[in-house]
């Protein structure tokens, strides 16, 4: 039941920011607009079938696709040998996005290059509570903007934060509306931004809701903080707001 609402809620989004990624690209804010529920929407379904449903009631919330991980496989902070090993989501058609920028190029659940950020989240989740079983049962992980933006020849990722306009305020207030419903439909108690603008459209989206909002460090290997004491800070940063198996 509850995975299968996840699905509809994460479909219904998916339908809803498509034309808004192309509005962005033709209002000329952003170059491509990459929507992979719509091109990997068969691993992103099997994401939510494998852990949607297993009683997980603290949300881990990213802010959109990387170009390394869901913008290849769909699935949040992903990386090809989390996906593979960790994950076992393999075998599953990826599809193209509509316009496809030179340098940014889908290959799907067998792309070459490891995700960083995607790797550290699920490596310190596999040691903290040791199978994927008991991680789903914890947490659960989506973003909160499902769109990879690009600019430029070289193919730049576009942060939601870095751009402005009726129509972000659009997409974001859609965005905003799906999150509700994750939370709702799961029962979350919880939510953890992975990095602050995360954790301030989750104080946004659900000031209305008795949840407990809070945030860690993003994983990037851009972020100085993620790097810190050869990551053992950030690994620690994490590890004090996830949830123990007898929190909820």
């Amino acid at each position: 039941m509850i995975t299968e609402e996840l699905i509809i809620a994460a479909e219904n989004l998916r339908d809803r920011v498509d034309s808004l990624g192309d509005l962005l690209v033709k209002k000329g804010l952003v170059d491509y607009s990459y929507n992979p529920l719509m091109y990997a929407w068969e691993p992103h379904k099997a994401f939510i079938e494998l852990g949607g449903g297993k009683g997980a009631k603290t949300l881990l919330l990213g802010m959109n696709p990387g170009p390394h991980g869901m913008g290849q496989m769909g699935i949040p902070f992903s990386a090809t040998s989390v996906v593979r090993d960790l994950l076992e989501i393999k075998g599953l058609e990826v599809l193209q996005p509509k316009n496809i920028h030179p340098k940014r190029p889908v290959t799907g659940l067998d792309w070459h290059k490891e995700e960083v950020s995607g790797t550290r989240i699920w490596n310190v989740l596999e040691e903290y509570y040791g199978s994927m079983e008991e991680i789903f049962s914890n947490v659960f992980i989506v973003n909160h903007c499902p769109l990879m933006l690009f600019n430029g020849e070289r193919g730049t990722n576009i942060t939601p934060d870095k751009i402005s306009g009726d129509v972000v305020k659009k997409l974001l207030q859609i965005c905003d509306e799906h999150l509700v419903q994750v939370v709702k439909i799961m029962g979350i108690k919880k939510v953890v931004g992975v990095g602050k603008y995360a954790e301030k459209r989750a104080l946004g989206a659900l000031k209305h809701l008795d949840i407990e909002i809070t945030s860690c460090w993003h994983p990037s290997p851009a972020s100085p903080l993620a790097n810190r004491n050869k990551g053992n800070d950030w690994k620690e940063n994490i590890k004090n707001v996830l949830p123990k198996n007898t929190d909820y």
